[in-house]
């Protein structure tokens, strides 16, 4: 007698998963993060909200969980590295920027990558409606930090720590705002759309950063 084999719960979850991750990225970017719904999400993946409920307790959860999902894949279909914010890692080692012991060299192909994700059209439009709801929205703007955000820029702090024990950063310099020398000229043009964001740009940030950063004679 012939046996059924039972249906694989796990990948059935798992294209469940896909279907709402896809479908919460496709209407985020078709019609703004406001304008989505629990209730269109699942309707254009083919599910019940109790479905989304059952492992999401919100609209940004959702999202948030897409995008993360979505930035990973990009990552992996560009060969593994560089990872978000040009973040490296290696036979399944913590990922961390670059030290090759060149700073500038190091930090400039990290901002590159960084320029070359924030133009990557595929993740702008997502990138774009977290950043900007969450200006507005005290809670998601707070979870785009805490998930996103922060343990991007925890490698940068690791990477410059770094270069001050090796001599090439002041003993003084706060690496947490010296971070914000290098990524925020690249979100002000980025988000406000001013000038072209572009791998010179980024050169020159990071030339006129160090400048301020190294010891000085």
């Amino acid at each position: 007698m012939a046996t059924t084999k039972a249906p694989d719960a796990g990948r059935r979850s798992d294209r469940s998963r896909r279907a709402i991750h896809d479908a919460a990225l496709a209407l985020v970017t078709e019609q703004g993060y406001r304008r989505t719904t629990i209730e269109g999400i699942a309707a254009r993946a083919g599910v019940g909200k109790q479905t989304i409920y059952r492992w999401w307790p919100s609209k940004a959860a959702v999202l948030m969980d897409a995008f993360l999902d979505l930035a990973g894949r990009t990552a992996e279909d560009a060969g593994g590295a560089p990872q978000p914010d040009g973040a490296t890692s290696s036979g399944g080692s913590a990922p961390g920027l670059p030290d090759t012991g060149d700073l500038a060299a190091d930090l400039k192909t990290v901002l590159r990558a960084t320029v070359d994700e924030l133009n990557n059209p595929v993740l702008e439009a997502v990138t774009r409606a977290l950043t900007a709801e969450g200006i507005v929205d005290a809670k998601l703007g707070a979870e785009f930090v805490q998930q996103l955000l922060d343990p991007q820029l925890a490698l940068y702090v690791t990477r410059l720590r770094a270069a001050q024990e090796a001599g090439h950063v002041r003993a003084e310099v706060d690496p947490r705002i010296a971070l914000e020398l290098l990524i925020g000229p690249l979100m002000h043009r980025w988000l406000l759309r001013t000038l072209p964001l572009t791998h010179a740009y980024a050169d020159e940030v990071v030339d006129y950063a160090i400048g301020g950063l190294t010891p000085r004679a």
